[in-house]
């Protein structure tokens, strides 16, 4: 049928339009492909570029070096040791039972190490090595190389291991590192990144925890290339880390050395104070341990060993320990008195063996007494009613300023591990810790150092000093970092009359150098040398009414954990002071007896920089001395010879 020309005209229309709206719809649809891929090729180019640059290049952190630290004289305490090690990346291994079956036919793994892997692997990212291996040898670390292709998501590497050389004679005082822990982390807002790398090694305890800011140092990165297994193929590009900081410390190897060799199997500790700059010579704890055991992880049977010994030989007795200062307080109480003008050097009190306060009864020490007594007399023979009835006159509120003016009853501010405040009580200590008011009797305790109060060998050692020096002696151990000089510990004058110093050091002078003072037998009779001291004994246990009237039991009839603790702290030379000494033996006995001949064997070290001629030593002792000495000597070469010796 022929079309009307009208209908043919509007169908042709209508299929122009058509083929226009099509030909448009194509044309926008490459228009817009044309305009994506431009977008894709030309302007993300870079971005693009840099995701596929990362599916096959990894950034990896480098540890820094870890800060070495040394002794006065540059003898090295704590160094870094290469340290071969293992690791594996659990999403790149695949299987990884298969691949640590593989590992272990090639070198031998301890199953513990690979079941402590294990653990980590389950709860760490499985992108992050773990280690399976660690201080591995050179030849094992070459079979892992040799069939590395074989060994998907195992690493050789290559690392730092801290390593203290010093053994024992500085565990207490540098302390050591160890891995990073779960409970490490746990403690920190934002853990760096640097401690998510196997193994890495923080300060754990001592002077390695305490400045470990500074001598951890900053992580370092390197760029390697992987295939598709993960396997490192080549290292691109590589920037170190910079390394933490070196520290000297004021200690002295050799002194230090020699003083734990002195308190030999004692529990005990010792302090040498510079009494010029406020210089840590030596600060011993005994029993000590190898602080080497820890650096990897010690064995339970090792920590059992340590934790379990009587004597404590992970605390550290000179800043931690606290004890009943005995004593040796009674220099505090004394100025205390001098100071508020309630007594003069020559007035005496009449010491009948006892004391009657508030209806009780507070004995000497000397059961039938000490006569009439001044200052100088009680110093020299510690009479205890001297100080009791002079503690009644001035008040524990005066006693307990004096004491924090000499360092008591103060936390000094020393880069070490639980260092303790001790404790210098007054009125209002005791009603705000204990809710009570504070009774007579708690001062005529405290005036003799026991009671409340508490000081740790190395306050004991400040007081020396300060009383020596008249001066606010600061201890310092942080020698230099990086061979910059730290600030000195010398400190201002304390503000204390001179005159009242020097009649306590007169009494101090007689109890070293008086026949009849506590501290004669160990003196030292080099003229120009001249020791002052103070013992002190300070009791552990409460003596019944009816132990005192049957005759007070020996310390040598108790058992250890009984026996009283012994203290002495001495200043030499008198006439210008160069060193403060505190020593403590736990449960010692007498202070005279058990504590001073050490004070008096470590000052003569310090004073003469090495072995003391006889000829500083009293004729009686020098045969005694000179086979200490040999017996040391011999042990220090021994020591040598083993690579160190400790409890543990």
């Amino acid at each position: 049928m022929k079309r009307n020309p009208k209908e043919l005209e509007f169908s042709h229309r209508k299929l122009t339009r058509r083929a226009l709206l099509l030909g448009g719809l194509q044309l926008g649809f490459a228009g817009g492909l044309a305009a994506r891929m431009r977008y894709l090729q030309v302007d993300q180019a870079d971005q693009f570029r840099l995701l596929a640059e990362e599916n096959r290049i990894n950034i990896r952190l480098l540890p820094p070096a870890r800060g070495e630290i040394f002794d006065r004289n540059g003898i090295t305490l704590a160094q870094n040791s290469p340290s071969y090690r293992i690791t594996i990346v659990p999403e790149d291994a695949g299987d990884v039972g298969e691949v640590i079956a593989k590992l272990s036919r090639l070198i031998e793994i301890d199953p513990e190490d690979i079941e402590r892997a294990m653990a980590e692997m389950r709860r760490s990212p499985p992108f992050l090595p773990v280690t399976l291996a660690d201080q591995i040898g050179w030849e094992d670390i070459s079979k892992v190389a040799v069939n590395a292709p074989a060994l998907p998501g195992i690493t050789p590497e290559v690392g730092l291991t801290r390593i203290y050389p010093q053994r024992g004679a500085f565990a207490h005082v540098v302390g050591y590192v160890g891995p990073v822990s779960d409970y490490d982390l746990s403690k920190m807002e934002s853990p760096e990144p640097i401690l998510r790398i196997p193994r890495f090694q923080i300060g754990k305890v001592g002077f390695e925890a305490k400045r470990e800011d500074a001598l951890r140092g900053k992580a370092g990165a390197k760029r390697v290339e992987v295939n598709a297994t993960g396997r490192v193929m080549r290292e691109l590009d590589r920037r170190e880390g910079e390394a933490g900081a070196d520290m000297q410390l004021t200690v002295d190897v050799e002194l230090q050395s020699y003083v734990q060799a002195r308190l030999g199997n004692e529990s005990a500790a010792a302090v040498i104070i510079d009494c010029e700059h406020g210089d840590t010579r030596a600060i011993a704890s005994s029993p000590s341990f190898d602080p080497n055991l820890f650096v990897r992880g010690i064995s339970v049977a090792d920590y059992s060993l340590l934790t379990g010994d009587p004597y404590r030989p992970l605390a550290n007795k000179a800043v931690q320990g606290t004890y009943p200062p005995g004593s040796t307080f009674k220099m505090v109480t004394a100025l205390a008195a001098l100071e508020e003008g309630l007594i003069g050097p020559e007035e005496t009190v009449w010491c009948p063996g006892y004391l009657e306060v508030s209806g009780r009864r507070f004995h000497c020490w000397k059961r039938a007494g000490h006569g009439h007594v001044d200052l100088n007399t009680s110093l020299k023979q510690s009479c205890d009613v001297y100080y009791y009835d002079l503690a009644l006159k001035v008040g524990i509120d005066k006693i307990s300023a004096m004491a924090n003016q000499l360092g008591l009853g103060v936390r000094h501010d020393l880069p070490m591990s639980a260092v303790a405040s001790g404790l210098a009580p007054n009125r209002e200590w005791k009603q705000r810790v204990h809710g009570q008011d504070w009774l007579i009797g708690d001062t005529a305790n405290a005036s003799i150092g026991q009671g409340y109060m508490l000081a740790s060998p190395m306050q004991l050692a400040v007081m020396t000093a300060r009383i020596a020096s008249g001066r606010s002696i600061t201890p310092r151990l942080l020698k230099s970092i990086d061979g910059i000089e730290q600030p000195s510990g010398g400190g201002e004058p304390l503000g204390l009359n001179e005159n009242n110093l020097r009649t306590v050091r007169r009494g101090m002078f007689s109890v070293s150098n008086d026949r009849r003072g506590t501290g004669y037998r160990s003196r030292i009779i080099a003229e120009d040398i001249r020791m002052a001291g103070k013992s002190g004994t300070s009791q552990v246990r409460n003596i019944t009414a009816a132990e005192r009237a049957a005759g007070v039991i020996r310390n040598e009839d108790l058992p250890w954990e009984r026996r009283d603790h012994a203290l002495y702290v001495c200043f030499a030379p008198y006439d210008k002071p160069r060193f403060a000494v505190a020593v403590v033996v736990e449960h010692g006995g007498g202070g005279s007896r058990a504590a001073a001949p050490i004070a008096r064997d470590v000052m003569l070290q310090a004073l003469f920089d090495g072995t003391p001629p006889l000829s500083a030593y009293p004729k009686g002792d020098r045969s005694r001395i000179k086979a200490q000495q040999e017996r040391l000597e011999r042990e220090r070469l021994k020591r040598e010879e083993t690579g160190g010796s400790d409890r543990a």
